[in-house]
């Protein structure tokens, strides 16, 4: 049982039990609606209407019980809206993003730091952990956000938002045979890298499924000699000539990499997707949900509000 089955009784009382206006009413089909009928009245095993045909033509003596409760219980979730609208309104309080690294020292900050303009008062909390780690995390609570390019999507209790998209770069020292050759004109291959030692994210980092999956594709095997966690330190390893690196582009800066050089990998390696989760059900404060905000542009509160607090199919 759930609300919009509650609000369908309630509806249907009040539009004479008219599918076509009752759908409308609730802003959805009314295949939906009959749908919806169907599995409340198995899952409560009595029939709440009476019919004729296809069509409703009133309560059935425990269909009137059942409505009585329904309004009971939909003014209760209208009393829990008003405590929701009072706990949004807090500027002040406790809020916990878990990412990663990469998220952490290269998507974030200019973010972090709008919203720390804007809600002072409120402890920002950044945790660092891997992708699964992040999913326990904002399973048990301990995380309000989570951040990351794997684990997320794929799990029923999030629901997700896509934070932005990047491509894999490839970073070598200034000078190597892959950079010459780019500055000669060569597009840069995947049998061209192959050929050179590889330092790149640990498995489950940062798309390092799909780079993979894109070497195997192609039937290569690259010598992946050195795997770490973050692109500072893949960076690092670079720079003292222990190989190419696979890295996400947005790691790259032209000052603090000087000795280095960014190779456009767009062709080679798949758009990668960051996205934000939330627990589906949480109820949101308003400083959490301005942080979405500012991550997920265009999402307005009302539509964030209404896909948290959805139930998922």
């Amino acid at each position: 049982m759930n609300i919009q089955q509650l609000r369908i009784l309630r509806e249907s009382a009040r539009h004479n039990f008219n599918l076509t206006e009752v759908a409308m009413a609730l802003f959805t089909s009314q295949s939906g609606v009959s749908k919806a009928i169907k599995e409340l009245e198995d899952e409560l095993g009595v029939q709440i209407f009476l019919r004729k045909g296809k069509r409703l033509l009133g309560f059935t003596e425990p269909g009137e019980a059942m409505l009585a409760h329904a309004e009971r219980a939909l003014q209760e979730v209208e009393n829990l809206r008003s405590v929701s609208q009072s706990f949004s309104e807090r500027d002040e309080g406790r809020l916990v993003l878990a990412t990663t690294h990469t998220q952490a020292r290269y998507s974030l900050p200019e973010i972090v730091r709008a919203f720390r303009e804007h809600f002072p008062k409120v402890q920002l909390v950044l945790r660092q952990a891997s992708p699964p780690e992040i999913v326990d995390l904002l399973e048990s609570g301990e995380a309000d956000i989570g951040i990351a390019t794997e684990s997320l999507s794929a799990n029923p209790r999030f629901v997700t938002f896509p934070f932005f998209k990047w491509f894999h770069g490839v970073v070598v020292p200034r000078g190597h045979p892959l950079a010459l050759a780019s500055h000669g004109a060569e597009p840069l291959t995947l049998l061209a890298l192959a050929e050179f030692p590889i330092i790149t994210y640990h498995e489950g980092f940062t798309g390092r499924g799909m780079i993979d999956a894109t070497f195997a594709k192609a039937g290569l095997a690259p010598r992946v000699v050195l795997e770490a966690l973050d692109a500072d330190v893949i960076k690092a390893y670079v720079s003292l000539g222990m190989g190419v690196g696979i890295v996400a582009s947005i790691a790259y800066d032209e000052t603090a990499d000087a000795s280095l050089e960014l190779l456009d990998a767009s062709e080679l390696f798949e758009e990668n997707t960051t996205v934000l989760a939330l627990r589906r059900g949480r109820l949101l404060s308003g400083f959490a949900a301005h942080f979405v905000g500012l991550c997920v542009r265009g999402l307005s509160l009302d539509a964030l509000r209404l896909a948290v607090m959805e139930e998922k199919e």
